[in-house]
C-alpha cells in the first residue's frame, strides 16, 4: 500500500524546520472512492488548494516538506483522533471523518456509505497515524541534529465561510494555542516576518492552531509548532479556483522573510 503522504527533501543545508501541509491532498483510496458522490470527490471543495506549491521555495532553504496525498474527506489529519472538538464556541467545524463539506452538503452517496467506527479506526491506522509518525520522525531527526525543531503547519481557507464566521477571514492567522505550542521568541519572529508585507495578520483568532500544532508543539521538549492559516485569494484568483503566480510570488516574499527570521531565532534558543 502506498504511503499517505509525500516528502520533499531539502535541496540546501538542513535547518531545524519541518513544513507540514495536511489539507492539500485530493486523492481518494480506491477502496473508499466508490462511497462518495462522484462530482464531490472529483473536486473536493474543502481542499487547501496548491498550498504545497505556494511553499515551493522551502526546500531550497533547507526545510523538509511533508504533505498529504489523500483528501481531508477521507480523514482529517488536523482533527483529534477521538473527535474531541478543537473549539467550543458554536462554530461549525468538520470532523475527523466528516460526512459533509463546510457548507453542510453531503459528500457520501447515502447514510449507508458514511464510515462506521470500524472504518474510522481503519482509516486512522492506514492514513492518519502514518502521517503523524512521519512528522514525529522528521522532528526527531532535527532535534538529534540541532537540539531543537520547529514544525510549521500550513493551511489556507476560503475568503468567506459563513458557517464558521459571518465576516470575511483575515489575510493570515498565526496560531499557537494561545502561545503554548512555541517559544515566545519564535512567535515574535514569525509575527515580525508575516507583518513585513502589506497583509493583515491576526494572532490566535479566529484559529488557534489545530490538532497537529497542539499535538507536536512541546516547547519544554525543544519541539515548537506554529500554524499559519491564510486567505486563498492571497495566492489564488478571486474565484479561488486557479493558482495566481503573481499573487503567490508576492506572498512567497513574506513567507521567505518569515522563515529567515525563524531560522535565525531558533538557532539562538
Amino acid at each position: 500500500m502506498s504511503l499517505p503522504f509525500h516528502i520533499i527533501e531539502p535541496k540546501g543545508p538542513k535547518v531545524p524546520i519541518i513544513l507540514s501541509v495536511p489539507h492539500c491532498g485530493t486523492d481518494f483510496p480506491i477502496e473508499v472512492i466508490k462511497d462518495y458522490v462522484p462530482e464531490m470527490a472529483a473536486a473536493p471543495d474543502d481542499t487547501d488548494w496548491f498550498v504545497h506549491d505556494l511553499y515551493n521555495f522551502a526546500s531550497e532553504m533547507g526545510i523538509t516538506i511533508i504533505y498529504a496525498k489523500y483528501s481531508r474527506w477521507v480523514i482529517d489529519l488536523n482533527r483529534d483522533p477521538e473527535s474531541a472538538p478543537l473549539y467550543t464556541d458554536g462554530r461549525i467545524i468538520t470532523g475527523l471523518t466528516t460526512s459533509t463539506d463546510f457548507f453542510g452538503k453531503d459528500i457520501y452517496k447515502s447514510e449507508e456509505h458514511i464510515p462506521n467506527q470500524t472504518e474510522v479506526e481503519r482509516r486512522l491506522k492506514q492514513y492518519y497515524w502514518p502521517y503523524y509518525s512521519k512528522v514525529q520522525e522528521l522532528l526527531g531527526q532535527r532535534v538529534t541534529d540541532f537540539g531543537k525543531a520547529l514544525l510549521w503547519d500550513a493551511h489556507s481557507i476560503r475568503h468567506l465561510v459563513p458557517t464558521i464566521r459571518k465576516d470575511v477571514f483575515p489575510d493570515m492567522i498565526l496560531g499557537n494555542n494561545d502561545e503554548t505550542t512555541a517559544d515566545s521568541k519564535l512567535i515574535q519572529a514569525a509575527m515580525s516576518g508575516l507583518t513585513s508585507g502589506s497583509y493583515g495578520v491576526n494572532h490566535n483568532s479566529p484559529f488557534k492552531g489545530g490538532h497537529i500544532t497542539r499535538y507536536f508543539g512541546k516547547p519544554e521538549n525543544n519541539i515548537h509548532a506554529l500554524q499559519l492559516e491564510m486567505n486563498k485569494i492571497l495566492y489564488m484568483n478571486d474565484e479561488e479556483v486557479e493558482f495566481d503566480e503573481n499573487r503567490a510570488n508576492k506572498m512567497r516574499e513574506v513567507l521567505k522573510r518569515t522563515f529567515n527570521n525563524l531560522i535565525t531565532e531558533i538557532e539562538r534558543l
